[in-house]
């Protein structure tokens, strides 16, 4: 792993090289070097397996963190290459001429965070939320609470407890 971090270091301008166990390690890419350096990833260092494709809501920072991880079957190695994108115009490069399965992880972040990917296939399309009018409720901003007093009804019985006082009782309760 330290050799092909080594090479990608020279090649490309990567970040932040976190190896978290011998066969597995994360970095730090701009978005415009990050579908490059996953097309040589993939063809020149075989990593031809894209596990996920996820995202982070970094709302403080005014940003969104794509991690693209990727394994390499004969190594049995993974590999994350993360990039930031601007939270005001969450938009990347589609990977799904790459990887089929990469269309389906765009549509969800499309939908669940907001994130576009110009061109892939059925991106604008309804995928889970059918429906869905409201922000995209894996944002950090969603509130989830206020959604749920607004959308759901009270039902009769059902009682709040404050998650710290309820635990306390539960596990002292002779305290």
């Amino acid at each position: 792993m330290e050799e092909i971090l080594k090479k990608i270091e020279q090649q490309f301008k990567i970040t932040h090289i976190e190896q978290k166990r011998k066969n597995l390690a994360f970095f730090f890419v701009q978005k415009e070097t990050a579908i490059p350096v996953i097309v040589h990833l993939r063809d020149f260092e075989g990593f031809k397996h894209l596990v996920l494709l996820t995202a982070v809501d970094w709302i403080e920072d005014k940003k969104f963190q794509l991690t693209y991880l990727l394994n390499h079957p004969e190594k049995k190695a993974d590999i994350g290459v993360k990039v930031l994108i601007d939270r005001k115009n969450p938009e990347m490069e589609s990977i799904h001429h790459l990887w089929k399965q990469a269309k389906t992880y765009q549509r969800e972040l499309r939908e669940m965070f907001g994130i576009n990917f110009p061109g892939s296939p059925k991106v604008d399309e309804p995928f889970i939320l059918e429906g869905w009018t409201d922000i995209p409720p894996y944002r950090r901003d969603f509130d989830t609470k206020k959604y749920s007093e607004e959308t759901y009804f009270p039902r009769p019985g059902r009682s709040s407890n404050d998650p710290v006082t309820y635990m306390k009782q539960k596990l002292y309760p002779d305290e």
